[in-house]
């Protein structure tokens, strides 16, 4: 059984992104939701102030996602658990680079992120999980190779695996 979107956001994306941050050494700044305050000004409000994005509703969060991350990446579409460990990858590291990594596990050339009906052709000839593992692998190699990885890597890491044990379970 295909998990919802709702399932998703509620069972992975909002567990790791719920809350306000500011962490100096984010060069996201402030977050909450996991929306940035670039994100919040591009897609919701164009004169958001870090006091908005505090005060986000949960509900702007969650039509920014659906409309600029799941969609993008044809969340509704991709298999079950792959459609979710592609989404929590692009909330975390940009839509772009979770789509070039879909495409590039698949045996796609990765010089476009956009999800098209190839790479949907291209998902459904292969196994589910091992896709799962690859993004998920390609996601930790990433992460670790960022300058604020000892910073922040725990928990991206703690993340990754997490999101590796829901995926694969969905």
């Amino acid at each position: 059984v295909k998990n919802t979107y709702s399932d998703a956001m509620r069972r992975g994306v909002y567990p790791h992104e719920g809350g306000y941050t500011n962490h100096p050494s984010d060069p996201g700044g402030p977050t909450n939701w996991g929306i940035t305050l670039v994100a919040a000004r591009k897609y919701w409000k164009p004169d958001a102030t870090a006091d908005d994005v505090r005060k986000m509703p949960q509900s702007v969060a969650d039509d920014i996602y659906r409309r600029h991350y799941a969609a993008p990446i044809r969340y509704d579409d991709l298999p079950a658990g792959l459609d979710y460990a592609v989404l929590d990858y692009g909330i975390n590291s940009g839509i772009s680079r979770a789509g070039k990594v879909l495409r590039r596990v698949c045996g796609l050339p990765d010089s476009d992120w956009h999800v098209t009906d190839d790479v949907l052709l291209a998902v459904a000839k292969r196994d589910a999980p091992t896709l799962i593992n690859a993004v998920c692998d390609e996601r930790l190699r990433f992460l670790k190779s960022l300058k604020t990885w000892p910073t922040f890597g725990g928990g991206w890491g703690r993340r990754v695996s997490e999101v590796r044990g829901l995926a694969l379970n969905f």
